[in-house]
């Protein structure tokens, strides 16, 4: 039995190790956009920081992949699905036969219309040939300006103000982290960042990247200007759906699964960044990693259903820890939110809850309780009794 896996990111990688750990004999062919073996995203902040050395990027020796017998084909992406006869086409034209097909070929950087974004010294951060060039052209330069304020962009900022640049930060809407904070949190931790020397400006849409070749700064909405050397755009991802289109396979804002992972096609499941399951597309790292592992296990057919994946994010942004799990922005009224915030320790709790259930969580500056409460969301346990004590940082969580 031959599984060819199209991306060897997160989703692609999992499926593969997964494959493997279930079963030795099924051959295992993974084809790659880059020149790289797989490295977690992340690893390219710490990379572009300076914190991270280039050998230290990647999740596995060179020989893991030979040990666990799995053919990773490095720049040979899969360039076209030939769903009826069981074949893609790699670049250079060759086709390569399977009997059950993973797609994990991910997402893309988004770029929004701005006038003159193919100006040198704009970027995007989303592989390490990106952070390479970033590096390159940072050399001699002093004023960045990174496009976004959510968690991408937040942290790229961090990595290249370590490389002792001017940093401003412009984000489009109202608060920083929109899809993770309230505008009270948000508000908090713009101001953390600028007492590190972040500038940070809100409602702002970018319009046009001012300079003849090379930019020399940015206009806004309004006329305002922003002078400066380079631009990081930080607006988020799109999934890479051309190949599931060109292959007649449903597509909405991603590649539309069932509950098994599944396409609107027998052998072929997917995974990852790409997919869109029950309506939502995910783009997160723990969904792409459940999804990897269920349809892996699918493809042995095991028959797992994929469940979903609430929103969780527990990590330190711009050096400060931030947790925010599900449902943080309820919009109607049906929904009650309890806050807790210390200005002078520079911490802020608040809960979301709805018929007597946690449904959402965030911490920013501290971690007391983000794991008893990040329980009683995945258990949906009636907090009734107790919602106006949970945030005291002495709570018994025992008692619930």
């Amino acid at each position: 039995m031959r599984v060819i896996i199209i991306g060897n990111g997160l989703a692609g990688t999992i499926a593969a190790k997964t494959l493997r750990e279930q079963d030795r004999t099924v051959e295992i062919d993974v084809f790659a956009d880059e020149k790289y073996h797989y490295y977690p995203r992340p690893n390219l902040i710490e990379f572009l920081a300076g914190n991270l050395p280039l050998e230290r990027i990647f999740a596995f020796p060179e020989e893991w992949y030979s040990e666990q017998n799995v053919n990773v084909h490095l720049e040979k992406p899969g360039i076209r699905i030939f769903p009826d006869s069981k074949e893609i086409e790699v670049a250079g034209g060759k086709r390569e036969k399977y009997d059950f097909l993973v797609l994990a070929n991910g997402s893309l950087a988004f770029v929004p219309p701005i006038k003159g974004a193919e100006k040198q010294g704009v970027f995007t951060l989303r592989t390490l040939d990106d952070a390479f060039e970033i590096l390159d052209y940072l050399k001699n330069r002093r004023r960045v300006t990174v496009i976004g304020g959510g968690l991408l962009g937040l942290e790229t900022a961090r990595a290249v103000k370590s490389r002792d640049v001017k940093v401003e930060v412009v984000e489009f809407f109202g608060h920083l982290l929109p899809r993770q904070l309230d505008p009270q949190g948000g508000s908090l931790l713009k101001g953390q960042i600028e007492k590190m020397g972040i500038n940070v400006h809100l409602g702002l849409a970018c319009e046009e990247v001012l300079g003849q070749d090379s930019i020399t700064g940015l206009r806004f909405k309004g006329g305002r200007e922003i002078q400066t050397d380079v631009a990081l755009v930080a607006a988020g991802v799109r999934p890479n759906l051309r190949i599931a289109q060109e292959a007649g396979l449903e597509t909405d804002r991603g590649l539309v699964v069932d509950d098994y992972l599944q396409p609107s096609h027998p052998d072929i499941w997917a995974a990852g960044d790409i997919t869109q399951h029950a309506g939502r597309v995910y783009g997160i790292i723990p969904a792409s990693f459940n999804q990897a592992r269920i349809a892996a296990l699918n493809v042995l057919g095991q028959r797992q259903k994929y469940e979903g994946t609430i929103p969780s994010n527990t990590l330190k942004v711009v050096g400060i820890d931030l947790t925010s799990v599900g449902m943080v922005n309820p919009e109607d009224g049906s929904f009650e939110e309890l806050r807790v915030e210390n200005a002078d320790k520079g911490t802020y709790k608040k809960i979301v809850v709805k018929n007597g259930e946690v449904c959402g969580l965030i911490c920013i500056g501290t971690k007391k309780g983000v794991s008893e409460i990040s329980r009683l969301i995945s258990r949906k346990a009636n907090v009734e009794k107790w919602k106006d004590s949970l945030l005291e940082d002495d709570f018994d969580y025992s008692v619930i």
